[in-house]
């Protein structure tokens, strides 16, 4: 089943997080002017493995600076293997034991414990209840709130505005995915280009100050 959900997920966090590596070094002006080419929003992407169907509605949340700050995940596994599942994805460096406050508009919070921390995120995650669906599907924001390392709450705001028409209408074809990969990897490639060239920029102010 870990590899079912894996794959699920693994392609669309881990072209966020390059992103978010590759643009980290870039100025925040810069970065800002290219979050417009950053696919937004919630989608829903499906595929087949072996025996089940899989389908991931998702949502990838990046900040100005280029850097993921937080990916949900609402997968449904059909098939030979059925099972529903609620992920959430954060930067690493977190503590662990008060897991990720989940908040849908002023609610009551719900917490989601960690199952997994790799070197670059960690992954907490839940059942996927009707009750929870319901919930984003009636609410208007979610705030998703981790404790970094120094103890110090990580609140970040996800509009649940498109949520509904993403879960409950088509998926992306094929095409749309790759559309919103190449947009994701163009961003990587840019700040990657600029970053290089910002850097020569102050090697040549540096040799003409000596």
């Amino acid at each position: 089943m870990t590899s079912f959900l894996a794959t699920a997920t693994r392609k669309s966090l881990a072209a966020a997080a390059a992103a978010g590596l590759l643009a980290a070094g870039v100025g925040a002006a810069f970065a800002q002017q290219q979050q417009q080419q950053v696919p937004r929003g919630w989608f829903k992407a499906c595929t087949k493995q072996e025996d089940v169907d899989i389908c991931n509605v998702q949502n990838i949340m990046v900040a100005d600076s280029g850097q993921l700050l937080t990916g949900l995940s609402l997968i449904e596994v059909k098939g030979k293997v059925n099972r529903q599942v609620f992920q959430i994805t954060v930067p690493s460096g977190r503590m662990l034991p008060p897991g990720i406050g989940l908040q849908v508009d002023n609610g009551a919070t719900q917490k989601i414990d960690y199952v997994i921390c790799l070197p670059d995120r960690c992954i907490a995650e839940a059942p996927l209840s009707d009750q929870l669906v319901g919930s984003f599907k009636r609410g208007s924001e979610l705030t998703l709130t981790s404790v970094n390392f120094q103890n110090q709450p990580n609140p970040i705001k996800v509009t649940l505005q498109g949520f509904t028409a993403a879960y409950d209408g088509e998926p992306l074809q094929q095409a749309d995915i790759e559309d919103r990969q190449k947009k994701l990897q163009e961003f990587v490639n840019k700040n990657n280009e600029d970053f290089a060239r910002k850097l020569k920029e102050e090697q040549e102010k540096a040799k003409q100050a000596e």
